[in-house]
């Protein structure tokens, strides 16, 4: 049976032969193993690179490229202007004094807070890799046009019609990734406050496909092939996952992450600030309960006082103060390798087709 399913404008803008892209993961588990798999399998893997250091993004790069010569893209956190508030420092210092004691770390905010976002992009364009997709903003004029310059592909994130529209005036994208509120990890617009952003990704994807002539790209809650078939039926142009890849062994996830996700319920997952500074999805333990009337200081800085806590705690086995990134599905997570996952997850689309269409789509 020819599926029709795997030929899209994002397959055909990606030059992959299925429309399954592994969500990047930034903090670890987004592996160049990871990516290579996914890719190999014919699918697109996405390094999140949010995090790292140029030569720490180059250096990732290049693994990817010595494990697959099939593309692949990168993903970046766009900037925004942050002034320090001292009271919401001190009082998320007051909040994780009790968690800090436990492992006797003594929390100082030192900057730099975050990486040099136009040193990172700059290995982009040099290393000119298949595919650029950028969150929590969107980039210059000028580098967008650099990008594509370099015959890169660039999607950007976004969680509302405004943002998708947003997107799309720039003249500079070439994809919308469209998170819905099921999705793991941060949420990614920059338009308005979270809370006012939380769709579910049936119901964007339906918004924004009457209003964006782009290739859409469906995130949020999707870990099988019935969940693909529908965001394509729906009118996205691939799908992308990310709770349903981090229990691949490829994946980087930490053990005391990796046992909570075996246990976790979809009910289990909230929106919270206290890790970050930035709304995300995960789930709740000790620290999002403790953090989550208080008022925290944003992204990046909010992430900067977190972080030597969050090392240290995946060090002990501790998931009781980890940012446990999970979304809707949790609970239908799979440990196969990244490969056979893939293979699965087309083969589950395949027959969702076949039941509901016949032939395919």
């Amino acid at each position: 049976m020819t599926a029709t399913w795997r030929d899209t404008a994002v397959t055909q803008l990606l030059g992959v032969r299925l429309p399954i892209i592994a969500a990047p993961m930034a903090g670890g588990p987004s592996t160049p193993a990871l990516v290579a798999a996914v890719s190999e399998a014919g699918g697109l893997g996405v390094l999140g690179c949010g995090y790292d250091s140029p030569d720490r993004i180059r250096a990732a790069i290049a693994e990817v490229r010595r494990l697959t010569d099939k593309p692949f893209g990168v993903n970046l956190f766009v900037p925004t202007p942050v002034e320090i508030d001292d009271t919401a420092v001190a009082a998320a210092l007051a909040a994780l004094e009790p968690f800090a004691a436990a492992y006797d770390l003594d929390i100082a905010l030192t900057p730099p807070f975050a990486e040099d976002f136009d040193a990172q992009l700059e290995v982009i364009l040099d290393e000119r890799v298949d595919m650029f997709s950028f969150t929590f903003g969107v980039p210059s004029y000028n580098a967008l046009a650099a990008l594509r310059g370099a015959g890169i592909a660039v999607c950007g994130t976004a969680t509302s019609l405004a943002e998708a529209v947003a997107l799309q005036q720039t003249g500079g994208v070439d994809a919308v990734c469209l998170q819905g509120t099921e999705a793991g990890g941060h949420r990614g617009g920059f338009i308005g406050a979270p809370e006012d952003s939380l769709v579910g990704i049936e119901t964007l994807v339906s918004e924004v496909r009457s209003a964006v002539d782009l290739p859409l790209i469906a995130a949020g809650g999707i870990m099988d092939g019935r969940g693909i078939a529908a965001a394509l039926v729906g009118g996205a142009d691939a799908a992308q996952l990310g709770t349903a890849f981090l229990r691949c062994p490829e994946a980087g996830t930490s053990a005391p992450y990796r046992a909570a996700l075996e246990t976790a319920r979809d009910t289990d997952t909230v929106i919270t600030k206290a890790f970050s500074g930035r709304a995300a999805r995960g789930v709740r333990n000790a620290l999002s309960e403790a953090l989550a009337d208080v008022p925290v200081p944003p992204y990046p800085v909010m992430n900067a006082l977190t972080r030597e806590l969050r090392r240290r705690a995946a060090a002990a086995g501790d998931s009781s103060v980890l940012s446990l990134w999970a979304g809707h599905g949790v609970a239908a997570g799979r440990a196969l390798p990244a490969l056979k996952l893939v293979i699965t997850l087309a083969s589950e689309t395949d027959v969702a087709f076949t039941r509901t269409h016949g032939e395919g789509r």
